[in-house]
């Protein structure tokens, strides 16, 4: 496997200096931030990134991530002019050498989360979510903003895209998700590109918003519905395992040969949809992360993974989620499993 680890570009505190000096690290996983969803990526831009990169002696194998626009995901009219434009982007990232492409589907909000910084017994913190806060919530408010959301929308434009969600079911959201991957695997399949797409998290409806890539029911439609090596998931690990109905192993099993990406993390149940992240040992969590490494090599997997989400550790301040140290941590943690395993 080809541990892997996010970079934020020069803005983020972790720098590629500090990663490269992590045991075992390769890849780093990155993307173009100052580019409106929807718009194409310049060729330039993204070899400018990937020669910043390789500058530090690392590589990069992941483009994290590819934002959808939300016509496409509300199947306007006006989809095709944004999915022609997402061609483009592949094609750009194809020739500059990139070769896996993660992405999602989560209709107005990416990843969600209560709290930025819960406290944990160990005196560290970390993110968490606890569904009666959210349901108190308005997320138009401003109350509350998270690393991953797109807020380039106005409030008014924000509210009228929530408001056309509210007639959009689970089906027609698949629907749309399915008309997107049609068009765009086969610019995958001619430009040697592997499209991962990750789970929404948390794996259940939040804000009234449809979501449809939460378990595996629905990894298997749409792996079938377009059936194409390059069409596939990123696996991540704490997104379905904050539901504890999923079994990990079994997704794991249902997409072999299909994951193209994984993401490694470990969250401990705290009660009905609420759950908080933790250090990526089986002993701080819920989830067993040696059984889930020995499934991924099982099915063959060899692609890129990298720790994800950590705990702010030792005093360190930043990006809530992305601190360096506990990443560090759980890259080797990560990596002692793997030697293990493949010593056995």
């Amino acid at each position: 496997m080809e541990m892997s680890f996010r970079w934020f570009g020069e803005d983020d505190p972790v720098t590629l200096d500090h990663i490269r000096q992590i045991p075992g690290m390769t890849g780093v996983v990155s993307a173009i931030y100052d580019i409106p969803a929807g718009e194409v990526w310049p060729y330039e831009k993204i070899i400018d990134l990937k020669s910043r990169i390789e500058a530090h002696g690392l590589k990069l194998n992941v483009i994290e991530s590819v934002p959808v626009h939300e016509d496409i995901k509300m199947g306007l009219s006006s989809r095709d002019q944004w999915i022609e434009n997402y061609k483009q982007t592949l094609r750009h990232l194809s020739e500059a050498g990139v070769r896996t492409v993660c992405y999602n589907f989560m209709p107005v909000f990416d990843w969600t989360r209560s709290s930025m910084a819960a406290a944990l017994p160990d005196g560290s913190n970390s993110l968490s979510y606890d569904e009666e806060k959210i349901r108190g919530i308005d997320p138009l408010s401003g109350e509350l903003t998270l690393p991953g959301w797109d807020l380039s929308y106005q409030t008014d434009d924000l509210r009228k895209i929530m408001d056309a969600y509210q007639s959009i079911t689970e089906t027609q959201l698949m629907e749309n998700l399915i008309y997107f991957l049609r068009e765009i695997v086969p610019v995958a399949e001619e430009e040697d590109i592997y499209l991962g797409i990750h789970p929404d998290d948390p794996p259940w409806q939040i804000f009234g918003l449809p979501r449809v890539v939460t378990n595996k029911e629905n990894v298997q439609y749409l792996l079938q519905a377009v059936d194409s090596p390059n069409n596939g998931i990123t696996f991540c690990s704490g997104s379905y395992g904050a539901d504890p109905s999923n079994d990990l192993t079994g997704i794991i099993e249902a997409a072999k040969g299909r994951i193209h990406f994984v993401h490694a993390r470990n969250v401990k149940w705290t009660g009905e949809r609420t759950f908080q992240e933790t250090s990526h040992s089986i002993e701080d969590g819920s989830l067993d992360m040696v059984a889930i490494i020995r499934k991924l090599r099982e099915v063959g997997f060899t692609g890129p993974i990298r720790p994800d989400h950590g705990r702010m550790i030792w005093g360190e301040e930043g990006r809530p989620g992305y601190g360096l140290y506990d990443r560090a941590l759980g890259a080797t943690y990560l990596n002692g499993v793997i030697d293990t395993l493949e010593q056995a």
